[in-house]
């Protein structure tokens, strides 16, 4: 079935339902589908509830009721085939009510996100091209290529000024300070929240009161090229995103502060952005300078304590994923990065794999974590699993016998 046909099927049958339960996964490409969808179901008249939530069990789920999965779902294969699950991760689920592009045949690490599955999905429910914005956080949230359906997707929101392209600075925030201080997207080493180096590279930068944008970008290249490799200078500037319809219009903004909330069990507040709300703006920006910090204190934690197979450990469930992230995207590594944070018994496992290593890691963080009784999964070059923090030794044993480590 090809990716249109099952977003049409997916699109008919919620175009039924009175009511939907909607849950979808806590980060921004998770939130921006979910909040796609229920913009849509509100426009049809068909109510729902949406929760957003770190991971989902199928025995959470009540099979007397309509349930949406917003990027989760297609790794659980024992997932009731009554469910919809709209998402782009590697499938196991073999539900008829599924949207994944992967099933016909696209590159869903790098051309299309949840968020651009759940558009297709809205687009059949009615005319909700404006809701293509929304799709960006995707993109960039799991820094995806404008390539394949994602462009198709881009240039239509072009065409329909609901999208303009601009060429800038990459960091988020609201303003210079704040861009550096909380980078973590890229991770800056010896200048991300280092409020001394930042003022000395304002100051540095700037002639008779006015910044000079491309001596600032030399500035922080030199002072952080030994620590990063090549993408990671590259990634300060370039392609950027106007949002024109939404609350904050910078989608790489938008993005952070979706992602931070939803990261930090602000879920609701996170969707509330995505539904054009602006009430919530300043809490939101507060939680994201937090989280921030918190990962930028994590990595600086770290530092020099990594394991022989790539394995670290961090306190705090809501820092996991982003320092996972910024080990592997920005900071000199050979091998896929493991980053695990123990929860009462259990223990969550972040894996990123740093450049193109030829490795299918979700597939074998999956076989790990199955052979330790747990369970995982996720995207070719990022993947997550959960297992019984007692068998942290044999996960680890496990994961070095696919040979991904």
């Amino acid at each position: 079935m090809s990716l249109e046909e099952a977003a049409s099927r997916v699109a008919e049958h919620l175009a039924h339902q009175e009511f939907v339960e909607v849950y979808a996964h806590h980060d921004a490409d998770g939130i921006a589908a979910g909040s796609i969808l229920c913009s849509a179901l509100f426009r049809r008249g068909i109510q729902f509830r949406l929760r957003i939530a770190s991971r989902i069990s199928p025995a959470s789920l009540s099979p007397e009721t309509p349930t949406l999965l917003c990027d989760f779902g297609s790794g659980l294969e024992d997932l009731s085939s009554e469910v919809m699950v709209v998402d782009h991760h590697i499938p196991r689920f073999r539900g008829d009510l599924q949207v994944n592009p992967r099933l016909d045949g696209i590159d869903a690490d790098r051309e299309l996100s949840s968020s651009g599955a759940a558009y297709l999905v809205a687009r059949q429910l009615g005319d909700n091209r404006d809701l293509a914005g929304i799709v960006m956080l995707g993109v960039i949230g799991d820094n995806q290529e404008i390539a394949g359906k994602n462009l198709e997707i881009f240039n239509e929101a072009v065409a329909e000024a609901i999208i303009t392209p601009e060429k800038g600075c990459l960091l988020a925030g609201r303003d210079l300070h704040e861009r550096l201080l909380w980078s973590i997207t890229p991770y800056l080493p010896q200048i991300s929240g280092d409020e001394m180096a930042i003022a000395d590279l304002i100051e540095t930068a700037a002639r008779d009161g006015k910044m000079e944008y491309d001596t600032l970008i030399s500035l922080i290249i030199l002072r952080i090229s030994p620590f990063v490799p090549a993408a990671t200078l590259t990634s300060l500037y370039g392609d950027r995103y106007s949002l024109e319809r939404e609350v904050i219009p910078d989608a790489h903004a938008l993005a952070a502060v979706v992602d931070a909330c939803g990261k930090c069990g602000k879920g609701g507040l996170a969707a509330s952005l995505c539904f054009r709300s602006s009430a919530g703006l300043k809490e939101a920006w507060d939680i994201t300078r937090d989280h921030r910090g918190r990962v930028i204190q994590a990595l600086r934690h770290l530092a020099g304590k990594q394991g022989s197979d790539g394995f670290f450990e961090v306190d705090e469930p809501s820092v996991a994923s982003d320092v996972a992230d910024a080990l592997a995207r920005d900071t000199l590594q050979e091998r896929p990065v493991l980053v695990a944070v123990r929860v009462k018994d259990l223990c969550h496992i972040s894996a990123r794999a740093p450049g193109n290593l030829g490795l299918n890691l979700g597939q074998a963080v999956h076989e790990a974590a199955v052979a330790c009784g747990g369970f995982g999964g996720g995207h070719r070059m990022r993947a997550g699993a959960t297992i019984a923090c007692t068998r942290m030794d044999e996960f680890r044993e496990a994961i070095a016998r696919t040979g991904a480590v």
